[in-house]
């Protein structure tokens, strides 16, 4: 039997915010493959993602069906994470006294990185697989030249510099596990050239995603984590749908590319799936380019 077995892993799924998008999906490949799930969800959507894993709605129940068998998506515990924050003293007193954040703290406590590995380390003891699947720029609509100073901070800070965060943070529980363990981002063919649409900074962080993923997995190779990116094309994602021309860069795309087509979120599973297994024990500092081949073709 091929051992695409993670029975007994533990992945932490960061980013997940509703039932669309590549983290959903990414989380029930891994659990179809064995793996307990823990997810680290922004302080403002955690009642929301609560309410899709909760819902009686014909369509949330069909959304958590597993793949490859029976079963429906269970997550061991959802916790709240803000990756702007390594420590709660980085969180300024306009974020401590929001409503919804002071909420989460209550209830949940501690959200940032810090916090967020310490409550795993007390229910888990040990993370095998991280997946990073955050991004965000607040000016994403806005050409370079027209982006302020604070708007591509801020895209690079949650976008690339997260990654680096929440691998630092995460090595006391990822190091040296039996078999190795697996560190999985995603990124996008805007960090390598310009796409319109992807403005706001965002470019600019996925190629610093890039970059510091091949750091790090030069850092953490001797602690047996690798660290591997997925590049994935153009999908319709409620956050995507949020850019503008999404589907006519999925048209497009699909028109040139070899296999063409659109990609679909389950390939992009299969692949994280893939990558955190030990079917890629030797595979770490690369890209992976899901998008039918679309990255190769130059008109």
């Amino acid at each position: 039997m091929i051992p695409l077995d993670l029975s007994g892993k533990v992945a932490l799924v960061t980013g997940v915010g509703d039932n669309e998008s590549f983290a959903w999906f990414i989380s029930k490949t891994l659990q179809a493959a064995g793996a307990r799930l823990v997810w680290a969800v922004h302080p403002r959507m955690i009642r929301i993602v609560e309410g899709f894993l909760s819902s009686d709605k014909p369509d949330d129940v069909e959304s958590r069906k597993l793949p490859y068998g029976d079963g429906s998506l269970t997550v061991d515990r959802v916790l709240p994470c803000d990756v702007s924050f390594d420590t709660l003293d980085d969180v300024p007193e306009s974020t401590r006294t929001d409503r919804r954040y002071s909420r989460v703290q209550e209830q949940y406590g501690d959200y940032s990185i810090t916090g967020l590995m310490n409550s795993l380390k007390e229910s888990h003891g040990h993370v095998d697989c991280l997946i990073h699947s955050v991004a965000f720029a607040p000016e994403i609509k806005s050409k370079l030249v027209d982006t302020t100073r604070a708007g591509y901070w801020t895209a690079l800070s949650i976008s690339a510099y997260s990654l680096t965060g929440l691998v630092r943070a995460a090595m006391p529980l990822m190091e040296n596990r039996p078999g190795g363990a697996a560190v999985v981002g995603l990124t996008y063919l805007g960090g390598v050239r310009v796409v319109p649409h992807y403005g706001g900074g965002m470019s600019t962080a996925k190629a610093a995603l890039e970059i510091d993923a091949k750091q790090l997995a030069h850092n953490v190779g001797t602690r047996g984590v690798r660290v591997n990116l997925i590049s994935a094309g153009p999908y319709a994602s409620r956050a995507a749908r949020g850019i503008g021309e999404i589907q006519g860069m999925i048209d497009y795309a699909a028109q040139r590319s070899p296999i063409p087509r659109g990609i679909t979120p389950e390939e992009v599973a299969n692949t994280v799936a893939f990558l955190c297994s030990p079917l890629a024990s030797g595979i770490t500092a690369e890209v992976i380019y899901v998008d039918c081949g679309y990255h190769a073709m130059g008109v």
